[in-house]
């Protein structure tokens, strides 16, 4: 199926390229249950502020190395000479907010924990919002989460529809991967 002329691709348009197309065909908008991997996704996310998608894929393994594999608790135990560290790293973004958002970040998470049992239980809970109610609770709840970043961190985890176009391939699988966007509601009424 062939995009309707007046639809624009989006992000779709971009699944035949070297770099993007990977993330594209098998990551974006697909739902995560691990919390080390929707931390990176919001670690990438806020890093790629200002910045073009590009530059933060090809600087990906330099962010994995940098972050400890994204292990939370790892991160949130950083101190001023991982700061330090990370400033000096260029496999990375060099941006003293953006890495301290990071770490902060990864410690709310930890905290997230105490009542919710993890980062996805945390989302999970809040599901479904709409995106002004997610960009108001991100903003609440953590550091360097502008509309933008929350939208696309929450795009490309599943949490609210859009990764891809009807016509475009990766539609049907995300859809059969059944992210959080196409499920109702958890009911909070005792059964």
């Amino acid at each position: 199926m062939e995009p309707a002329a007046s639809e624009p691709p989006g992000y779709c348009a971009a699944a035949s390229h070297p770099v993007h197309g990977p993330y594209h065909d098998h990551e974006y908008g697909f739902p995560i249950a691990d919390d080390d991997a929707l931390f990176e996704r919001l670690v990438l996310e806020i890093n790629q502020a200002g910045l073009s998608w590009l530059t933060i894929l090809k600087k990906r393994e330099g962010f994995r190395r940098a972050y400890g594999g994204f292990h939370i608790e790892t991160v949130a135990a950083y101190g001023d000479a991982d700061r330090a560290r990370l400033m000096a790293d260029a496999g990375i973004i060099r941006n003293r907010l953006k890495v301290n958002a990071a770490i902060e970040n990864a410690g709310r998470i930890l905290r997230l924990r105490e009542t919710h049992g993890s980062f996805a239980g945390w989302l999970d809970a809040h599901h479904p919002l709409a995106r002004a109610e997610w960009q108001r609770l991100f903003k609440k709840t953590f550091v360097f989460t502008g509309g933008e970043i929350v939208n696309e961190m929450l795009v490309s985890t599943g949490y609210l529809p859009g990764a891809h176009r009807e016509w475009c391939p990766a539609y049907a699988r995300t859809l059969a991967a059944r992210p959080p966007w196409t499920r109702p509601a958890a009911s909070t009424t005792p059964g």
